[in-house]
């Protein structure tokens, strides 16, 4: 459901600060859609055939065994998924050996029904152990990088494997076909983002997400650094399909692709094996420029937690993303690092997506209506994270009764999010709210900025009291150290503080007297 809503990119091409905005304009988002079955040139027999073809006085004494498989596994349900995902195997779910007439960042089988997972295509060592889990063997493959054996034996494996290319029909994947050795190339390039506000509008990276790229079943897959730069660990001589995968390295994923898989995927299209650049803007398609600006505001905070610069504690790890851009309101449910809620609660307030939500269990929800540059959306998602860090801290008992709150007050009032602070409980919300606008109003402010913002000012709690206190010269992990679960509301917020900064009592008492 949340892939529903699409944006059309402009085309044509700009060049300000010198970089080719237009890759990768036009490419679609949606579901992928399949061609001709096409002819594996990593099967054995025909590596086989190649090595026959170049070394015809050798084949005979070189014996092609096979060092991957190439199946699909067709997960019962979440555990088994995840099971499979815990041995490290990198699935998609689309076929690898047939042509991909449209592009895109998804594929549901037709023969599976919609609500169960689809196949998921795999290639593991040919030594793999199969878990107790539905798969089936498609082909026997040799990957000459995989193999231990082909070092000191004579042959040119790379020129074998273009000849494998060529001669199971798939030449045109070649860049130069006509040429059988020495194109291998190890993609490397960057994958920046603008924000119009910041960095004077020059590109920067987009940091510490999957790149993955694969021709058939020979796959590769790193992650950017911090400037957006990547450099892969395998070398290639054909045409590639690249693709981000939206789990970062820094240990959070985005979103979901229509069923189970726990990050979202963007398509970076069919390129060379040099490697793609792509510069994601506003005018690019929707859901990736949304995913970019999510998971470089989520690198940033993840950042920023370090002793040396904010000092508090990092959401926990393993944390799931999704982003709704059906939806306004945001939430941190934690959900999926355990915080248990009442089922009649999540679908009041998440309605159609209720069913996907209790099936895989987010930690945030980031409602992306109405969002629509990179300052609002990076706003928002500092203010879910900030509360991500506050559960790290207060533990489940306190957020069971918070998000309850929250989103029973949300429903009973039909809409007023935080209710008048009268309601049992309130205080809650009360301490959780001030932190999560006062960390949202100071990481806007060191990014863009400008005085402090009002986020958050006008309702019943008091961020500014947060604020007035970080002027003060009381340090974000400083008035982060006392959001324990035992600070519910104001008087045990100011009791806190009084009590960790005695030698502050005179300002701590002032902003608690004047809000």
């Amino acid at each position: 459901m949340a892939l529903l809503i699409v944006s059309c990119s402009k085309d044509g091409m700009e060049t300000e600060h010198g970089i080719d905005y237009a890759y990768g304009r036009g490419l679609s988002h949606e579901k992928i859609v399949l061609g001709d079955r096409l002819e594996n040139p990593y099967k054995t027999e025909n590596i086989t055939k190649a090595l026959q073809s170049l070394y015809p006085t050798k084949a005979d004494r070189v014996e092609v065994k096979a060092t991957d498989l190439y199946v699909r596994f067709l997960p019962a349900d979440k555990t088994e998924y995840e099971l499979l995902e815990g041995l490290g195997i990198e699935m998609v779910d689309h076929p690898l050996d047939y042509d991909i007439v449209v592009e895109g960042d998804w594929y549901h089988d037709p023969s599976i029904p919609e609500e169960n997972v689809t196949w998921q295509y795999a290639v593991v060592p040919a030594d793999f152990v199969f878990p107790d889990i539905r798969y089936e063997l498609v082909d026997r493959c040799y990957i000459a990088a995989n193999s231990t054996t082909t070092k000191a034996d004579g042959i040119d494996w790379d020129a074998v494997e273009r000849e494998a290319y060529i001669l199971t029909g798939n030449a045109s994947r070649l860049p130069d076909p006509q040429t059988k050795a020495g194109a291998k190339r190890t993609p490397s390039g960057r994958i920046t983002i603008v924000d119009e506000h910041a960095n004077g509008g020059k590109p920067f990276g987009v940091a510490g997400v999957k790149v993955s790229c694969n021709s058939f079943v020979k796959f590769s897959s790193c992650y950017t650094d911090r400037d957006g730069y990547y450099t892969m660990s395998k070398s290639f001589s054909a045409d590639l399909r690249y693709r981000l995968v939206f789990q970062n390295e820094k240990g959070f994923a985005l979103g979901v692709n229509l069923i189970l898989v726990p990050a979202s995927v963007s398509t970076l299209g069919k390129a060379g094996p040099e490697g793609v650049n792509m510069t994601v803007t506003k005018d690019s398609e929707a859901k990736l420029y949304r995913r970019c600006v999510v998971n470089n505001a989520a690198y940033d905070y993840y950042s920023r937690c370090a002793d040396e610069d904010l000092g508090i504690a990092p959401p926990p790890s393993d944390l799931r993303i999704w982003i709704f851009n059906a939806m306004k309101a945001s939430s941190a449910v934690m959900l999926h690092n355990g915080a248990l809620l009442d089922n009649q609660l999540i679908t009041s307030f998440l309605g159609e997506y209720a069913r996907l939500v209790k099936f895989l269990l987010p930690d945030i929800t980031v409602g992306t209506n109405g969002k629509n540059d990179y300052r609002s959306i990076y706003s928002t998602v500092c203010h879910e994270l900030a509360h991500a860090s506050h559960f790290t801290k207060a533990g489940k008992s306190f957020w069971d009764r918070y998000i309850a709150y929250i989103i029973s007050t949300f429903i009973s009032t039909g809409g007023m999010t935080y209710g008048d602070g009268q309601a049992a409980d309130a205080g809650y919300c009360e301490v959780g709210e001030m932190w999560a606008y006062y960390l949202e109003s100071r990481m806007y402010k060191d990014r863009y900025g400008g005085g402090f913002p009002t986020f958050g000012t006008s309702f019943w709690f008091y961020p500014q009291i947060f604020r007035y206190l970080d002027e003060r010269g009381l340090k974000p992990a400083q008035l982060f150290s006392v959001l324990d679960s035992e600070v519910v509301g104001r008087d045990a917020l100011r009791a806190a503080l009084l009590a960790e900064f005695p030698s502050k009592k005179t300002i701590i008492e002032q902003v608690f007297s004047r809000y």
